[in-house]
């Protein structure tokens, strides 16, 4: 599902006499398909960057890189997007359309992929309400709260049931009751196959859920899952 050999990342300038210092050196891990991993580390350790590489934002400048049975450094560009089209990725910033609801923002996904309006409608409505959003349907982002529109980020990012499904400190506006609702919604992907990456500063989140951890500290891997 996700393979890192020897990988390495630098943003800016990568040749000449004096190239931009990598972010991440060395990284080498694998995860199976339907593994569910934390990525840990402190703040500055690279697990952006890391999540970045493994949604196809910005490519290895060394190493290689194996991602959905693909090896990137020998994919076409046109053969990216289908590639990102099966992860789903929860960002730390939201990144909901400021125009649309919270329906049609879960909805474009879904849209994109030429689903018919009427299972589009039924799905999206079932997975708003199943995260305590039912009757906000129709609300635009800057009328939901933080924690509000995390969840919408959420819903839209697992309404298509990626492969693999990558989420940046996704607990980070949300109270504990719903942290262990969005962890029984994580659970319930990973139990059908979904293969789940959650960066998270959350210790007592980490704690009551157990699972594999990736560990960065300063660009460099001190833990493999």
């Amino acid at each position: 599902m996700v393979r890192f050999e020897s990988v390495g990342l630098r943003y800016g300038r990568t040749g000449g006499r004096d190239p931009a210092p990598e972010v991440l050196r060395d990284i080498s891990f694998e995860l199976p398909e339907g593994t569910f991993c934390w990525l840990r580390g402190a703040s500055g350790a690279g697990k952006t960057s890391l999540l970045r590489l493994m949604y196809l934002a910005v490519l290895p400048t060394s190493g290689k890189l194996t991602l959905l049975g693909a090896d990137i450094g020998r994919t076409p560009r046109a053969g990216l997007p289908p590639l990102r089209r099966r992860i789903g990725v929860v960002f730390q910033d939201f990144r909901l359309m400021p125009h649309l609801s919270a329906f049609e923002n879960v909805a474009l996904p879904l849209r994109l992929a030429g689903g018919s309006d009427a299972q589009i409608r039924a799905d999206v409505i079932e997975l708003l309400r199943w995260v305590g959003l039912g009757r906000k349907l129709y609300t635009l982002p800057e009328e939901l709260s933080g924690g509000e529109q995390q969840r919408v980020a959420i819903a839209r990012a697992v309404i298509a049931r990626p492969s693999l499904l990558l989420a940046d400190e996704p607990t980070g506006n949300m109270d504990e009751a719903q942290a262990e609702r969005l962890m029984v919604l994580l659970g319930e992907l990973n139990r059908i196959g979904t293969t789940v990456v959650v960066a998270s500063h959350n210790d007592a989140l980490v704690e009551r859920h157990p699972a594999a951890e990736l560990r960065l500290d300063r660009g460099r891997m001190v833990r493999e899952p």
